[in-house]
């Protein structure tokens, strides 16, 4: 993993109205900033250049477009095999990336190997998803659900 890089005030600055607002033009930037424009364009480039700045996206939420159904699940592996081809990691971690419902994986220290975040329609979806999907995944052994009641923070920034 690289190291992070050192930002100063006028680069968090930059980071916060950004992460408000991806569209923002550098005029606009600038006068937050209070720097040029042309200074401003050469800080943002930097920043996208070292990976500060990963990407810009739309930011759509799962309800307006029918996926009202949160469900975080807790995911068991079975135990890594002897067979280096077969290895349940590798294969789990490939198959995740191929499941529109799942739209965050992390593996987790403790009981359970990992945690996805899914996003369905509603019940029926879910039941397809776990019984169609994850639970016919030759690696899980065990998975144990959580559904999402209601958000009381949402956010996609990160504190800088």
């Amino acid at each position: 993993m690289d190291a992070p890089i050192e930002l100063d005030a006028i680069d968090r600055r930059l980071l916060r109205a950004l992460q408000q607002d991806g569209r923002v033009t550098y005029d606009a930037l600038a006068s937050e900033a209070g720097l040029s424009s042309s200074a401003v364009l050469r800080r943002v480039r930097r920043l996208e250049d070292a990976g500060v700045i990963a990407s810009y996206v739309a930011l759509v939420p799962p309800e307006r477009i029918g996926l009202g159904l949160t469900a975080y699940i807790n995911v068991r592996l079975e135990k890594q095999t002897d067979n280096p081809l077969r290895n349940p990691r590798d294969l789990f971690r490939a198959a995740v990336q191929t499941w529109p419902e799942v739209v965050e994986c992390a593996a987790l220290t403790g009981e359970m190997d990992y945690l996805l975040r899914v996003l369905v329609q509603d019940m029926q979806h879910y039941a397809r998803f776990i019984s169609d999907t994850l639970l016919m995944h030759p690696s899980v052994q065990d998975c144990k659900t959580s559904f999402v009641l209601e958000r009381l923070k949402n956010t996609t920034a990160v504190p800088v």
